[in-house]
């Protein structure tokens, strides 16, 4: 089955950019596009898609608005595509709900393997640009607010992997880091979401920046490393 997909995007040269790009991928179908945040909306109220393209400067509604709406009510994955790799609006992003960015000019491949993996239910923080940009908008982004109180919910070896998981890190590269397996890895990442009712990876990288788990600047984990 393929990966259904709305681009939402106000130039229309970009948005034939990417539908050409992706019609070589057979395992991709873009099934609409949208000029602006309150087309995007309604496109994916109507089409159903797995993944929107979704720029954030548009006309009507911006992106950072129609994202919020469209995870509030949808199962579709938001993939944020922005021009400049710190653009201040990237962070607010993914506050409303997106499952990650990628900048305009990403080559083609990565555009295909970045849509595969969000809707996979993945996030796109491993490349370093997304690590440092994560670290970026956690730093600017809004003043901290409380330690939730689900947090006292995760055992400490949950903990050790929400926090790797902050840093970017991938499934496999929490594992080696921890020295566990791969799927225990996937199993303690599941209850982490579960327990604090998160949507996504990213959700649970916000979350641990804007509670104080994890500050930028320190990449390793600094709880206590306790067996499981």
């Amino acid at each position: 089955m393929s990966i259904r997909v709305v681009i939402a995007d106000d130039q229309s040269l970009v948005r034939a950019g990417f539908r050409l790009v992706l019609e070589n991928h057979p395992d991709i179908e873009v099934i609409g596009e949208a000029s602006n945040g309150n087309q995007a909306i309604h496109s994916v109220a109507r089409l159903q898609p797995d993944v929107v393209l979704m720029d954030i400067r548009m006309p009507e509604l911006d992106g950072i608005a129609a994202t919020r709406r469209i995870t509030a009510r949808h199962d579709a994955r938001v993939l944020v595509l922005t021009t400049y790799d710190l653009d201040e609006y990237v962070y607010d992003a993914l506050q409303a709900g997106a499952s990650g960015f990628l900048l305009k000019d990403t080559p083609p491949t990565q555009l295909a393997d970045g849509i595969r993996a969000v809707a996979g239910g993945e996030a796109l923080l491993a490349p370093t640009v997304t690590r440092r940009l994560i670290e970026e908008f956690a730093r600017i982004g809004s003043a901290q607010r409380a330690r939730p109180a689900r947090l006292d919910e995760l055992t400490p070896r949950e903990l050790d992997v929400l926090r790797l998981l902050a840093r970017g890190m991938t499934n496999a590269e929490i594992a080696a880091e921890l020295v566990l397996g791969a799927t225990t890895i996937k199993t303690h990442v599941t209850h982490v979401l579960g327990k604090l009712g998160l949507r996504d990876r990213v959700q649970a990288v916000v979350l641990a920046y804007e509670c104080g788990l994890v500050t930028p600047g320190r990449a390793r984990v600094t709880g206590d490393e306790r067996p499981e």
